[in-house]
């Protein structure tokens, strides 16, 4: 690995994992090596971008709640019928950081790794690369590249599982999915249409938005801000908030921290997973930002 820019440094974190910070005059960011895992991206004198639970565990083999979880190679349950755990196994592992630099814009690039190995091949058959881009300036750039390294097609789900920080997610709105049929995932799943106002969360929602490229724009009148989600690569969106019973439920989850947090994920989930030939590659990218 060649030599960390200045603005960047490797120390041990929450439960003793090793993460990597960026500190820069105009930002601040933190990603952990246990699943390239960002958790903090916090442009200098403004509210955080990212939510992240004060009950998350930081501990081998546990997830971590809140930030940016990377989903792969499933969402959600398994759909193959083979035990495994939640979202896939590569939030749960830890990447390898290939390095980091200061790019032509300004902003500094981390990048990670992580390869198909003895332990994935205990979980799944699939032999890939998986090389993640997290880009720190103005904006937060989340490139996913996966190749599949393998003889025979591979099929995957992916996703960038982002927790936004809110003020309270009683009163903000979401725009950018109008007319967007989704799978909704509460109660007895169902497909609906979504209608053409904006969107504002009342209850548990959990729901997969079908063949959409938009950009999604959280517009949060307690801060005085709007956060946007803009995508490349992904055909389906995720909008989640647990609500009051699910909170309660969680164990590495605050009761009451569902109103300070709305999950907009870039995924490729469902009938809209990838399958890749072999050698092929597929870059999945995410830009958040406020304004």
């Amino acid at each position: 690995m060649q030599r960390l820019p200045n603005e960047v440094r490797i120390d041990a974190g929450r439960g003793g994992l090793q993460r990597v910070l960026v500190e820069t005059p105009q930002v601040e960011a933190e990603i952990y090596l246990h699943g390239a895992h960002v958790t903090r991206f916090q442009p200098r004198a403004q509210k955080p971008i990212l939510f992240m639970s004060e009950k998350s565990l930081f501990e081998a083999g546990k997830a971590i709640r809140g930030g940016v979880p990377i989903c792969f190679p499933w969402f959600g349950a398994r759909q193959d019928g083979r035990p495994g755990p939640a979202h896939g196994f590569a939030r749960l592992v830890e990447w390898e950081l290939i390095g980091a630099e200061q790019a032509g814009d300004g902003n500094i690039v981390v990048s990670l790794r992580l390869v198909s190995s003895e332990g994935t091949r205990k979980e799944w058959d699939g032999e890939f690369e998986a090389d993640y881009r997290v880009s720190v300036g103005a904006t937060l750039g989340l490139q996913l590249n996966v190749r599949n390294t393998g003889g025979q097609p591979m099929r995957i789900e992916e996703a960038l599982h982002a927790y936004l920080a809110v003020s309270d997610v009683n009163k903000v709105s979401i725009e950018g999915l109008a007319g967007v049929a989704y799978s909704d995932r509460v109660g007895t799943p169902r497909t609906e249409t979504e209608g053409s106002k904006p969107i504002r969360i009342t209850a548990e929602t959990d729901r997969i938005y079908l063949n959409t490229q938009s950009t999604c724009i959280v517009d949060d009148p307690g801060w005085g801000r709007r956060l946007m989600v803009e995508k490349t690569g992904s055909n389906t969106t995720v909008v989640w908030n647990p609500w009051i019973d699910k909170a309660k439920a969680l164990t590495d989850f605050g009761d009451d921290e569902w109103t300070s947090m709305l999950c907009i994920e870039t995924c490729n989930v469902r009938e809209f997973g990838v399958t890749l030939a072999p050698g092929e590659l597929h870059t999945m990218r995410a830009v958040i930002r406020a304004e």
